[in-house]
């Protein structure tokens, strides 16, 4: 009996299997892509926040700091409210994951001195 037939069997599913590592290593980068754009964005929130709140109790107005704070973290300021000595934003910040995919990620945050 001869093995000739079953020869590079296993080189086709060593491929194959690569293949699948490979394909769940890129998905796996993907989402930790988007992850890390929205981890972001909260920050950018968080700090653009508390400029905006720093600037209200200085007189100032707090969603001009909020906004300039926000493009620094690379965030654009999609909402600003003043409540009181409160400033509440919502920034949002771009997501492009590869595989042509862009996503537009959104945070919000609130800071004030109570």
């Amino acid at each position: 009996m001869s093995r000739r037939p079953e020869r590079g069997a296993a080189t086709v599913l060593v491929v194959a299997v690569g293949g699948l590592l490979m394909m769940i290593g890129l998905a796996v980068a993907g989402v930790t892509s988007v992850v890390v754009a929205h981890r972001g964005a909260q920050s950018a929130a968080d700090l653009a926040a508390l400029a905006g709140a720093q600037a209200i109790a200085r007189g100032e107005d707090g969603c001009v700091a909020a906004a300039a704070i926000a493009e620094a973290n690379e965030a654009g300021l999609s909402g600003c409210q003043q409540l009181g000595a409160d400033v509440l934003v919502e920034v949002r910040r771009a997501a492009r994951p590869g595989f042509g995919l862009a996503f537009e990620l959104s945070a919000r945050s609130r800071a004030g001195p109570g």
